[in-house]
């Protein structure tokens, strides 16, 4: 999915340098997901199951979005 794709790599180009290592593990995990249903808990609040990736996620991909990276 294009909208996925284009938000993770912005993310990766701009704020990777940011996460510790804990973050990047995560991060690494998060990619592992089926790009819809990635979208489906961006952008529409459906639950991915792992509490850890949700809060990775809303911590700094939706706040990304957000900040009008995307």
């Amino acid at each position: 999915m294009r909208e996925i794709d284009l938000l993770l790599r912005e993310f990766s180009n701009t704020s990777m340098k940011d996460l510790n290592s804990n973050d990047i593990s995560i991060f690494d995990e998060v990619l592992d997901y089926d790009d819809q249903k990635l979208y489906d808990y961006i952008f529409k609040n459906v639950s991915l199951g792992k509490e850890e990736h949700e809060i990775f996620i809303n911590k700094y991909l939706k706040t990304f979005s957000k900040q009008g990276n995307f």
